[in-house]
């Protein structure tokens, strides 16, 4: 059986591929900065897509989405915010989500765009 950290680290695999198909590119994995971790940083055109990627095998407890916490909300807005500072880049910012639900190795995606706002 996989470990936990084996499925984590496939969910970002399967992230990574599906934003390639939707036309993004990928420019940052497992950025961090301070105690933030951005999971994948992605840009299409001008906007920078910050993704947190969240899996689970089970949903009892709700959809992976729901467990992003205000507190995780304000480290990735710190940790991107410095990533575009630091390479001085001219973009529009959005935070993406994108869950994944591992049944039986069968893999749904959802890929929630403008999943939070920051403020």
């Amino acid at each position: 059986m996989a470990s936990h950290n084996d499925f984590g680290k496939k969910a970002e695999e399967l992230a990574c591929d599906f934003l390639i198909r939707k036309g993004f590119q990928i420019v940052a994995r497992n950025y961090r900065f301070d105690k933030a971790e951005i999971d994948i940083i992605a840009q299409k055109g001008t906007f920078l897509s910050i993704v947190e990627v969240k899996a689970r095998t089970n949903v009892s407890f709700g959809n992976p989405e729901s467990f992003v916490s205000k507190k995780k909300i304000q480290l990735l807005v710190k940790a991107a915010n410095h990533y575009v500072i630091e390479n001085e880049l001219d973009v529009e910012v959005r935070f993406d989500i994108i869950s994944i639900i591992n049944k039986k190795n069968t893999y749904s995606i959802d890929f929630i765009e403008n999943s939070f706002f920051h403020f």
